[in-house]
Formats: structure tokens, sequence, C-alpha cells
């Protein structure tokens, strides 16, 4: 399971990157729907913040 941590900076690359469109802004920064989510590590890759982690 995937998971956007708080170093994330709100840039949206997770998001545009994202083939199960799993990932949407949140109150405080962008965050994962576990439901939807496929686990192919995507927005990990994609991240120029390093602010996704597995779980």
């Amino acid at each position: 399971m995937y998971k956007i941590t708080d170093a994330c900076v709100s840039c949206g690359t997770c998001a545009d990157g994202c083939p199960a469109d799993a990932i949407a802004q949140g109150a405080e920064h962008y965050e994962i729907n576990q439901d939807v989510c496929l686990q192919c590590g995507a927005c990990q890759s994609n991240c120029p913040a390093d602010a996704i982690e597995e779980e």
C-alpha cells in the first residue's frame, strides 16, 4: 500500500501519472484512494519530492 507523506508539495505530478485516477488533492496534501489504487507504484516513481512511501 502506498501513502503520501507530509513531504508532499502538492505539485500534482503523482495524480497526473496515476493510471487509476486514485489520487486527488486532500485537505493538506494529495491523498491516495486505496479502494481504487492499483498498487502499481507509478506515483512513487514520479514524485519529485520523494513524498510517497510503500507501507
